[in-house]
This record gives structure tokens, sequence and C-alpha cells, in this order.
């Protein structure tokens, strides 16, 4: 059965919604919890009947959002490394953190290690699209500054998780660049498509207009602009969202209307809502980490756990291996 830990104190919110996620997966699927964090406050906020199946690691430092990442490689007591060496030591198979994300993905790198042949892990965000299936962006922020050779393993790392956790047969995987054109792009986009050539899937440099509409299912950039572009399509998603709600309020007619669309707007809200997701994966390292948002509440926790515990049934990594062995072949 596989053991997920997790980060309970890390969020924005405390235990309570981390705690209540993982009691509402525990419900609908079998694994092995590890709580790390404070018993004394994750205690009372565990069901009664709940209790022997979850296990606590009790400890008090917690990372705060304002601590620098590289400080959680000293701060052994904290939750997040006390998570991480839970997986190190093979007593947990996978690790969930709405705490520092910097943190996480410095512990993950340093204390868990990158998978054979892997130069830099990524992470991994998936983003909707009008075809009705997720689309995969990485790097979504671990490496602001990418060589050709890091774009490239960014690409067949994330068509083996598109494979593998997505089930897409043959994903179709492109380079982020300013046009479509083999000439487009900047001096590293250009290398990693010379790198790429014929590798099966690989589909030459899409737009940033390819995300969204289906056309592309694994989009690759440096974690600078990945960055940039989650964060721009939040805001576009909250911003849609607040006018639409001005707009029906602003009209009787338009709230009739809204009646009416309830269940569109619903269905919409769902495919934006990150709860709906739960976190990112960061893809290329020994075991599972998964990078929940800050503010996650208890269902986004929820989610995360069941994209952890998939991460692992799936055996990606043992995948992620093969092909990068394959390229590096290739490239010597």
């Amino acid at each position: 059965m596989v053991r997920i830990a997790i980060d309970a104190m890390g969020g924005d919110f405390g235990p309570k919604p981390i705690v209540k996620g993982c009691v509402k997966a525990l419900k609908k699927q079998s694994f092995i919890p590890i709580l790390v964090g404070k018993k004394d406050e994750i205690l009372p906020l565990l069901p009664r009947r709940y209790r022997a199946k979850i296990s606590i690691v009790d400890t008090d430092d917690v990372i705060s959002m304002s601590d620098a990442a590289t400080d959680a490689v000293k701060r052994k007591e904290s939750t997040i490394y006390k998570a991480m060496e839970l997986v190190r030591n093979g007593e947990a198979d996978g690790v969930v953190s709405a705490g520092h994300s910097g943190a996480t993905m410095t512990l993950a790198t340093l204390r868990l290690g990158r998978l054979q042949g892997v130069l830099r892990p990524a992470l991994a965000t998936l983003m909707p699209t009008k075809a009705g299936r997720r689309s995969i962006l990485l790097d979504a922020g671990a490496n602001v500054d990418s060589k050709p050779e890091h774009l490239a393993q960014f690409a067949i790392m994330g068509g083996c998780y598109a494979e593998d956790l997505l089930k897409i047969p043959t994903p179709k995987i492109g380079i982020l660049a300013n046009g479509e054109e083999k000439s487009k792009g900047n001096e590293v986009t250009k290398a990693a498509f010379n790198i790429l050539g014929e590798y099966k899937g690989f589909i030459g440099n899409v737009e940033g207009s390819d995300i969204f509409n289906g056309s592309c299912d694994v989009i690759t950039c440096d974690g600078f602009v990945g960055n940039v572009v989650l964060k721009a399509s939040e805001g576009v998603a909250s911003t849609i969202s607040i006018l639409i709600k001005d707009y029906i309020r602003q009209s009787p007619v338009a709230i009739t209307g809204a009646l009416l669309m309830r269940k569109v707007f619903k269905l919409l809200k769902k495919e934006i809502d990150y709860a709906e997701i739960g976190g990112a994966p960061l893809i290329g390292i020994k075991g599972c980490a998964i990078v929940s948002h800050g503010k996650s509440n208890s269902k986004a926790i929820e989610n995360a756990i069941y994209q952890a515990i998939s991460y692992v049934d799936t055996g990606v990594n043992k995948h992620i291996i093969e092909r990068i062995q394959k390229l590096n072949q290739k490239e010597n």
C-alpha cells in the first residue's frame, strides 16, 4: 500500500484543512497517511475512528513563507525536512506539502536526489484545455535559468507523465516559443528543438494559445517563463470569474440567464479551480513530491494525495529513467 507523508503545518491556514483533506482521501482510497507536524494540534482534528489509521510524526518547527528556501536544509526538525526524510529512508513513497514551495523543491532535490540521468527536476502543472483534457506545462518554476539539454529533458519527462498518468498513448510535445516556425524562439529553445529532433511525439514550437486549445499535450519552457504563464493564467481566470459575477449583478436579464446557466458556470469553475488538481509534481526526483498551493483547502489536499498515489502507482519514474537514458545515448 502506498505511504504518503503529508506536511500538516505548511499551508496558510494551519493544519485544519490539511488534516480534513487527508481524512477525506482516506474515506475514498486505501493508502497509509503519515502526518508530520505538531501532534497536540493535529490529534484534536482527527475523528476518533481514523486515529488508528493515521500516523503522526511530532515536530514543532515549521518553515514559514518568509524564510529562505535554503534555510530548510539546516532545519532538520522542520515538518518538510522530516517528511522528506521519511521518503529518503524508505518509510514513505511520496510527500505532499502546501508549505514553502522553494523549501519543498530544494529538499526534494538535495535529500531525495535526482533520477539517474536527470540534470534538473521540473515542476509540472496541469492546465485546462477546450479539448476537455489537461495539458502539461513544465517547468513551472523550479529552474529560472535553463540550458537546451534541460528543456529537452523537461519535454521527455512531461511526455512520460502524460503517458502514464493522463493515459495519452502518444502525447504531442512542444517547445513554447514566440512562433511555430523553427526559426522562432531564443538560442536556448532553438538548441533544444535540435536536440529533440525526431523524438516521438515532438511537434516543434508551439505558441501560448496552444496551452489551452488542446493541440499540444506537453508544453516545455524554462521555469521563469512557465511561472509567468501560470500566474498570468490564474489572474485571467480569476478576473473573468469576477467580471461575470459583476455583469450578472448589474442586469436582471443576466440574472435569469445565470440561473439557467448555473450548471455551465459550475463546470467552468471546476476547470479553472486549482483545488481540482491539488498540486504540481516535481518531476525528475527519486520518489514523489507534490507541491500544493499555500491557500489549499481540504479539497486541494485530498486531490494532491490522490495525485501522489497515482504517481507512485504508475511507476513513471522508471519510465523517465529509460527515456532519458535513450536521449543521452543519442546525444553521445
